[in-house]
């Protein structure tokens, strides 16, 4: 099922919208009255809204300067976009969150803000320091219809540590942190320095490793001994920050959509690609389990803030010594945490840092906190034991309808250049959904370099005048570009989905890999200039 078929048919939107809705009404009449009640809001994360249950996964990529953040955008989304700049130097200065939209243009921090159908009104109390250095990129692009990414600054090195930004950068990244599907973390396999502004970034993540993939990028441009040198030491310092037992999943590649340097471990670059792009293809289709998984991540941090707020207003006095008693209890945290888990049995990994709480704590009045409702604790559990087990069945009818991304990240296109796949299947036929309202044109863009092209065509030795998928899959190898991108080529090219490329259909193909050499951006589908002249008539009734 391609695409555009899948993201239209309304029996998969409506169980998506339904699992949504309901996670929603919990939320309202379950969890949001405790929040108020104990005033979660100001020691944690703000209320949830609208925006936060209706927007589409949202992918956050970060790293230090000149790791590829940018490019790495422009390799998933397959073009430029607005106030996107490469270069050795920090070029990125601001965060940018890239939206699908109808029409391109950019839309300030301040603004956002005040937009209920975005998801980042929240972000007001970091104040205009950070606002003006906050935008949306909204633009039309099939990639950005089902996720969103938030492009960000490159994280400072050593060198230049004592520069203030003028907001709390680890703040924001926690913030996006909590609310996005996927977190992508870049290193360079050049220069691997871990700075002090790193390290606080990491800090910020704590919490959220199970959305974290790490990407050790550029790794074709250096050889096999010293990428293993790096990838130790990388390791080594990831281990040090992240004090878990499991080890962080570590992605070698390299994610631009030039040609690559040709290394002894090029094809290990190949397969660890293909594991990435899977993983972010998957994100439309996990949503709905993230959101759920998220709400009850929420709902047991709020059960445990419910009864730290209780016990500490319990234990304050009436009327003496209540400013003695308020330090003596925030000392006392830890015990106190203690003694809720035997209580009250709240696990002890529901309880938020000890040592922020206490932060939190000293600013605030305890005399206006409140004691436990056994309404809004019975409504909560309720929530938790029978509420969410109600959803499982609708997400698992979910699951059983996938969803996939076009471009670059679409695994049935991806599939076809694995050497398992080909020798089963060469190059699978692939179905076209073409809706180009483009003029027909007589003239044939790529007319005037087929003699060129022809040569190489019959070169390869083609059968009863058409190439099978294997040679041009070896042919196509040797420009070195990324599997992803000579894939989509490939469904480009072979226009009447034969699984075989004649001498037309070839030079198309030629002529769009010279194109993307020369550092043009592919075609999503194929335009109408472009298509061999004997297709031409194939292709119209198709789409009659």
């Amino acid at each position: 099922m391609s695409f555009r078929r899948l993201i239209s048919n309304p029996k998969t939107l409506g169980d998506v919208n339904m699992v949504t809705e309901e996670l929603r009404n919990l939320y309202y009449k379950r969890l949001l009255p405790i929040e108020k009640c104990y005033s979660f809001h100001h020691f944690h994360s703000p209320s949830y809204e609208d925006a936060d249950f209706d927007n589409k996964p949202m992918v956050l990529v970060m790293g230090q300067y000149s790791t590829g953040k940018t490019t790495f955008i422009r390799y998933l989304i397959e073009q430029d976009f607005p106030g996107s700049r490469v270069g050795p130097e920090p070029t990125t200065d601001c965060f940018s969150a890239l939206m699908y939209g109808d029409v391109e243009g950019i839309i300030p921090g301040n603004a956002l803000t005040v937009d209920p159908k975005k998801p980042f009104r929240n972000l007001d109390p970091f104040g205009n320091a950070f606002l003006n250095r906050f935008q949306c990129v909204q633009m039309p692009n099939k990639v950005l219809e089902s996720i969103s990414i938030i492009d960000t600054p490159g994280i400072l090195t050593a060198a230049k540590r004592k520069l203030s930004r003028g907001y709390d950068f680890p703040a924001v990244l926690r913030w996006f942190a909590e609310r996005v599907d996927r977190i992508i973390l870049l290193f360079d396999a050049h220069k691997l320095e871990f700075s002090d502004e790193l390290t606080r970034a990491f800090g910020a993540l704590c919490g959220y490793e199970d959305k974290l993939r790490v990407v050790l990028n550029k790794a074709d441009r250096v050889d096999s001994q010293q990428l293993m040198r790096v990838y130790g030491a990388l390791m080594w310092s990831l281990g040090k920050v992240f004090r878990t037992p499991e080890i962080l999943r570590v992605y070698i590649g390299s994610f631009w959509s030039e040609p690559r340097q040709m290394c002894d471990h090029y094809q290990l670059i190949e397969l660890e690609e293909e594991d990435l792009l899977a993983d972010i293809r998957n994100l439309p289709r996990n949503a709905a389990v993230r959101k759920l998984n998220d709400l009850v991540k929420r709902a047991r941090l709020v059960r445990a803030h419910a009864h730290i707020i209780s016990y500490l207003k319990q234990e304050m006095p009436t009327i003496f010594c209540k400013e003695s008693k308020k330090h003596n209890l925030i000392y006392q945290l830890p015990v106190i945490f203690t003694k809720i888990q035997q209580q009250h049995r709240v696990p002890a990994g529901d309880f938020p840092d000890c040592t922020k709480m206490q932060e939190k704590l000293l600013s605030q009045d305890f005399s206006k906190f409140k004691t436990l409702k056994p309404n809004l604790m019975a409504s909560l559990d309720k929530l938790l034991t029978n509420d969410i087990a109600n959803l499982v069945p609708l997400l698992q009818q979910q699951e059983l309808r996938k969803k996939s991304l076009p471009g670059v990240l679409d695994g049935e296109f991806l599939g076809t250049f694995k050497p398992e796949h080909y020798r089963r299947d060469p190059f699978k036929e692939l179905s076209r959904d073409d809706e180009s309202s483009e003029a027909d044109f007589d003239e044939w863009a790529v007319e005037k370099f087929k003699p060129k092209y022809d040569e190489i065509f019959y070169n390869l030795s083609p059968n009863e005048g058409k190439l099978s998928g294997t040679k041009v899959r070896e042919w196509m190898m040797t420009t070195l570009l990324p599997n992803s991108v000579l894939a989509h080529i490939w469904r480009l090219a072979d226009v009447d989905g034969d699984g075989m490329l004649d001498n037309e259909e070839f030079a198309l193909a030629v002529h769009l890999i010279e194109g993307k050499l020369d550092g043009h951006w592919l075609p999503r589908e194929l335009p109408s200039h472009l298509v061999p002249p004997s297709k031409r008539l194939s292709t119209a009734s198709d789409e009659e």
